[in-house]
C-alpha cells in the first residue's frame, strides 16, 4: 500500500559523485564513492533528492588541528588517530593516495574541552575498525574523566561533533556496561552530526530493553536540537548490516533527528521480550532501523530508503514511544519497505508508536 502520494512516486535518481556543498549546504554528496572495505554499498541513499540545510551539510577542514599519517597507510595508526581525537580540533588524515583501514583496539574519546568544534574527515578514503572488539568513538560532556565543563554537563553547547567521509566497521560495545550500545558511536550532550558515513557490521548486546543503537546511540542534545544523518549508509546490503538489542541502525532517547538522503538496510534488531521485558525475557527486539524513545521529541526522514530489515518485538523499520505523547514523525519523500517481524502496527505498516502519535507522510512509499 503506498501512503501520502502527492505525483509521481519516489525514484528521482541522483548523478553519483557530481555533487559538492555549495553554499547554502544543498547537494551534499561523496566526491569518491566509498569503494573500500571491500565492495561496501556507498554512501547514501542514490535516489535521495531532498534539500540539505546549511547547518547540515559538511564541516570546513581546511584548517586542520591534527593530520593523521605522513603520506602513506603504514604512518596512519590506531595511536595516531586516538591521539588526534584526545587533541581534539579538526582532524583530517594523510594516508596516501588509495583506501585505508586503521584498526583501533580501544575507542577513540572526545575530550569536552579540546572544541568547541570537532571534526573527524576521512577524506572517503579512511575506514575505521573495531575488529568486533571495541567501541570505535565516544564523547560524554557527563563523563568527569573526559572534562567536566559546565554544571549542566547534560544541555551544553559543545563540543560539537562532526562526523564526515567516513566508514566504520565492525565496532562492537557488548562489553560494555555503564554507557552500552553505540557499536560503533557513543554521544550524549553537546551536538552532533553524520554526513557521508557509512556503517557496516557493527554490533551493541544482543539483549536488554532499552539497550540499542549497532551503529550510533545519542543521548541528551543541547536544547533538544535535532541530530543530523545525512547521505548516509546503514548496512545498505546483505551481509553488511549492523545488529544489537535494539535499533539496528540508531537508538536514542529523548533526541531528535532529522535524517536526509541516507539508507537503512539489512540491520537487526536481535532482543526478546520488548519494552518492558516480557516476564521470562531478558528483553529488546525493537527498531529494526531506528530506535526512538522518550518524551518531546521529532523524527524527521526525507529522500532516505529504510528496507530488509527485521526484529523480533516492534517497529521493524522504526520504533517511536514518545512517552508524554508530545512527539511525532515527519515522513517525505522515502521509501520504508520489506521489513520484517514483530507487531503492534497500529497506524501503518513497519512503523511501531503510540495511536495517538502524529505521522505526517508525503510522497513516499510505506508498503
Amino acid at each position: 500500500m503506498q501512503y501520502g502520494l502527492r505525483g509521481q512516486q519516489l525514484g528521482i535518481a541522483l548523478s553519483l559523485g557530481l555533487g559538492g556543498c555549495d553554499d547554502n549546504g544543498a547537494g551534499v554528496e561523496v566526491m569518491n564513492p566509498l569503494t573500500n572495505p571491500q565492495d561496501g554499498p556507498r554512501a547514501g541513499n542514490p535516489d535521495g533528492a531532498c534539500e540539505i540545510p546549511a547547518e547540515a551539510g559538511l564541516a570546513d577542514t581546511s584548517m586542520p588541528r591534527t593530520i593523521v599519517g605522513t603520506g602513506t597507510a603504514q604512518s596512519c595508526t590506531a595511536d595516531a588517530f586516538v591521539a588526534a581525537v584526545a587533541a581534539g580540533g579538526v582532524i583530517t588524515f594523510d594516508c596516501g593516495p588509495d583506501p585505508v583501514t586503521i584498526t583501533l583496539d580501544r575507542p577513540a574519546k572526545i575530550v569536552n574541552d579540546t572544541g568547541p568544534e570537532i571534526v573527524i574527515d576521512g577524506g572517503g578514503l579512511v575506514t575505521l575498525s573495531g575488529a568486533g572488539k571495541t567501541r570505535i568513538l565516544y564523547m560524554n560532556t557527563c563523563d568527569q574523566a573526559q572534562v567536566w565543563t559546565t554544571p549542566n554537563c547534560n544541555n551544553q553547547d559543545h563540543p560539537r561533533l562532526t562526523v564526515q567521509n567516513l566508514t566504520m566497521i565492525d565496532g562492537n560495545s557488548s562489553g560494555e556496561t555503564e554507557f552500552d550500545g553505540g557499536g560503533a558511536i557513543w554521544v550524549r550532550g553537546g551536538r552532533f552530526k553524520l554526513v557521508n558515513t557509512r556503517f557496516f557490521n557493527n554490533r551493541c548486546a544482543d539483549e536488554g530493553p532499552d539497550v540499542g543503537g549497532a551503529a550510533v546511540r545519542v543521548l541528551d542534545q543541547y536544547e533538544d536540537q535535532e541530530v543530523y544523518v545525512v547521505n548516509s549508509t546503514f548496512g545498505g546490503a546483505d551481509g553488511f548490516g549492523n545488529s544489537g538489542s535494539n535499533g539496528g541502525g540508531l537508538s536514542s532517547i529523548g533526541v531528535s533527528w532529522t535524517i536526509i538522503n541516507s539508507l537503512f538496510s539489512h540491520n537487526s534488531a536481535v532482543g526478546v521480550g520488548a519494552n518492558p521485558a516480557m516476564p521470562g525475557t531478558p528483553g529488546g527486539g525493537s527498531g529494526g532501523a531506528i530506535y526512538n524513545d522518550g518524551n518531546t521529541m521529532t523524527l524527521s526522514i526525507c529522500g532516505t530508503r529504510i528496507e530488509d530489515n527485521r526484529v523480533n518485538a516492534h517497529g521493524s523499520a522504526i520504533f517511536f514511544v514518545t512517552n508524554d505523547r508530545t512527539g511525532n514523525v515527519v515522513i517525505d519523500r522515502s521509501v520504508i519497505t520489506r521489513n520484517t517481524g514483530g507487531t503492534w502496527y497500529d497506524t501503518y505498516p513497519q512503523i511501531s508508536s503510540h495511536g495517538d502519535t502524529p505521522i505526517d507522510v508525503t510522497d513516499s512509499v510505506i508498503e
